[in-house]
């Protein structure tokens, strides 16, 4: 997949305001790190992670999406009358029905012509909808389009700390982990159509995506149980992460894709001078950047202070990478997204 009319206009984001450490979660797991002699700061070692941000309690997600919506088209000095498709492409939604784009829509007030619709596919979401907007811009079937996503691990975590507590096994404590990294916040992404500008930033060079479906069962968020039409009391939400299986197939599918995308891009690896990872973890980090031989310099990450977002986590440490100077006009930038599936994608940009 190659492009030739497609810039990144803006990326807007919102961050969530509830700072919750890692070792506030181990205070609340105290009872099952006694039991299995557990000392403290496993949380932040075994991940990274030192702290995550959550949303107050009964957040809007779409207020949150449409939030960074706003700054995403302030920052690119458009409206919202402007875009001609507007997708959500969070794992987290308002409701199954209708598509929470919809109630991001109705917010930011889009043309009543526009194109509204929900895309998902785990961490990918995001990207999944760049090359969906990017790819109706370059038939000239659109001018601009608005990829949101929200994002919320309050609920899964308290859900995950309780059957923690419950079970008080190691396990238990296993199956959860990777879900205790949860961060939530809000992430846009604005693009539109160029005509080759001298000067035009953040040009869309192309991408290439790889699949490993056979392992779609190692990730899992979703209803424990099959909902029935007699049940009389509501399902309760459920996420367990086989850790070891998703770093070791994952990063055999992400060298496949790698290989790829050099290859449909005409790059090397040494000319590519700055990369944005999905942000999961330090483990998932050093050994990706590792196997494709990028070193750590190149590489930007927020998953220290910011968890795993999800789909909003790629963009918004894109934006942060670029308002402090890290992406900067000229530079040439590769986007590396994984997610359960297993699914890979890789966009290449001149920025």
């Amino acid at each position: 997949m190659k492009y030739t009319h497609v810039r990144l206009a803006a990326i807007g984001y919102e961050l969530a305001p509830v700072v919750v450490t890692s070792d506030e979660i181990e205070e609340r797991l105290q009872p099952l790190y006694q039991k299995l002699h557990l000392p403290a700061g496993q949380l932040a070692a075994l991940t990274g992670i030192e702290e995550r941000r959550w949303w107050e309690p009964d957040f809007s997600l779409a207020e949150g999406a449409a939030r960074a919506a706003e700054k995403a088209l302030a920052r690119a000095e458009r409206s919202a009358a402007e875009v001609d498709t507007l997708i959500y492409a969070g794992v987290c939604r308002e409701s199954f029905e209708p598509a929470t784009a919809c109630a991001v829509a109705a917010r930011l007030g889009v043309s009543p012509n526009a194109e509204i619709y929900d895309v998902s596919n785990a961490c990918l979401g995001v990207m999944n909808g760049i090359l969906d907007v990017a790819n109706r811009i370059e038939l000239g079937q659109i001018r601009a389009g608005l990829i949101v996503a929200a994002e919320t691990a309050r609920e899964i975590v308290e859900v995950s700390l309780e059957k923690m507590l419950s079970a008080r096994t190691m396990e238990a404590y296993t199956r959860g982990l990777a879900t205790l990294t949860g961060g939530s916040g809000a992430a846009a992404v604005l693009l539109a159509r160029y005509e080759g500008e001298r000067g035009a930033r953040r040009a869309l060079a192309g991408g290439i995506a790889r699949n490993a479906p056979e392992h779609h069962g190692l990730c899992r968020w979703g209803l424990a149980g099959a909902p029935t039409l007699h049940r009389a009391v509501p399902l309760p939400q459920e996420m367990y992460t086989d850790s070891s299986a998703v770093l070791r197939y994952g990063v055999e599918l992400g060298k496949r894709t790698w290989e790829a995308f050099l290859a449909e891009l005409g790059w090397s690896a040494d000319e590519i001078e700055r990369v944005i990872c999905h942000q999961v973890g330090a483990s998932h980090q050093d050994t990706i950047l590792k196997l494709l031989g990028i070193p750590r310099a190149k590489d930007y990450s927020t998953f220290r202070h910011l968890g795993n977002m999800g789909t909003v986590s790629l963009p918004l440490t894109a934006a942060l990478a670029e308002e402090r100077g890290i992406l900067a006009p000229g530079t040439r930038v590769a986007f590396l997204g994984i997610g359960s599936g297993l699914n890979c994608l890789m966009l290449g940009w001149h920025w």
